[in-house]
């Protein structure tokens, strides 16, 4: 009877490969593609599902098994998974680890990481689809994630970062590596500067080095918060592609002085303009004036050509000339 119940809880799904020394259950392709296993052992600490090709987590995912789960780890890399149902991960309230990387989300429950108190770490690499941002952005922002650490985000074509604030989490690395950002908003870079312990890694995005990027270049220049800024170069514009930002010049982003810049180009255009209008006035008021001094000059013009022109008659022929004498 012993051995019977020490059978029972050591069997290991279909499919999957269960290790009771490390804690762990490995689930790869197997016949059972497109669902989670169930009846995981009840001594599993990690837990790795790969290439399921489930196309959503539903409410309650986990809550299948008979007892609650101890799972710290949970790994549902490369599944395909498009969608990600309120309440999903119920049941796992002693998660730590959470990996959704290379997934192809579509649909995320503002609700979808309810119940992970004691969740430190969030991996999504190139898993967030564009329509699917907004919903991240709203994910993140329940404060549900107190405790999380770090928060991996790369190659999901971002063009701002998706947390409301930063004083909901407990943030100690925040990797934006491989998106779209163009520039760090001024009031993310505020936020920057109130979490000293937080590191963000930015490489290998397409940074715009105009003045825009001014309060990103001194949080730069005035912090060690980011590891990776010997990696931040410059997209634009054309002059400066691929020059380091962080060995940018002052002036290369001061507002002010571009400012100042164009307010010269268009005080000039106008003073410019004033002295066009000042002299059309004086051609204006000196129109009779003009008039008699052009007709003057064309009459001095017409009589120096007749003279040339009887010149020119006179000495067309040098022999008549010696005729006559």
């Amino acid at each position: 009877m012993f051995l019977a119940l020490a059978l029972a809880e050591d069997d290991c799904p279909v499919s999957c490969v269960c290790a009771r020394e490390s804690g762990s259950v490995t689930c790869r392709d197997g016949e059972d593609s497109g669902e989670l296993p169930v009846d995981l052992p009840k001594w599993t600490s990690s837990l790795i599902v790969q290439g399921k090709n489930m196309s959503a987590l539903r409410r309650g995912a986990f809550m299948d098994n008979a007892t609650e789960l101890e799972i710290t780890t949970l790994c549902l890399s490369y599944n395909g998974i498009q969608t990600i149902e309120p309440y999903a991960f119920l049941g796992l309230s002693r998660l730590h680890l959470l990996d959704l990387s290379h997934n192809r989300l579509e649909s995320i429950s503002a609700l979808a990481f309810f119940g992970l108190p004691q969740l430190r770490s969030l991996y999504l690499n190139y898993s967030v689809l564009p329509e699917a941002v907004m919903q991240l952005y709203s994910a993140l922002s329940l404060q549900t994630l107190e405790n999380l650490h770090r928060l991996d985000l790369a190659g999901n074509r971002l063009k701002s970062i998706p947390l409301a604030s930063f004083d909901s989490f407990n943030l100690h690395m925040l990797v934006l590596v491989n998106n779209s950002f163009e520039n760090i908003a001024r009031e993310n870079v505020s936020g920057l500067y109130q979490q000293r312990h937080l590191r963000v890694y930015l490489a290998l995005n397409p940074f715009r080095c105009n003045c825009d990027l001014e309060a990103f270049y001194y949080w730069l220049k005035n912090s060690s918060q980011c590891p990776d800024v010997g990696r931040l170069v410059c997209s634009e514009p054309e002059n400066k592609r691929g020059a380091l930002v962080e060995r940018l010049r002052a002036e290369d982003v001061d507002c002010n002085l571009e400012n100042l810049e164009a307010v010269s180009y268009v005080f000039l255009g106008i003073v410019l303009a004033l002295i066009g209008v000042v002299f059309l006035m004086v051609l204006y008021l000196n129109r009779g004036g003009i008039k008699r001094w052009l007709n003057n000059i064309r009459e001095a013009c017409r009589d120096q050509m007749e003279i040339y022109h009887y010149r020119y008659e006179q000495d067309s022929d040098p022999r008549l000339a010696n005729v006559a004498v």
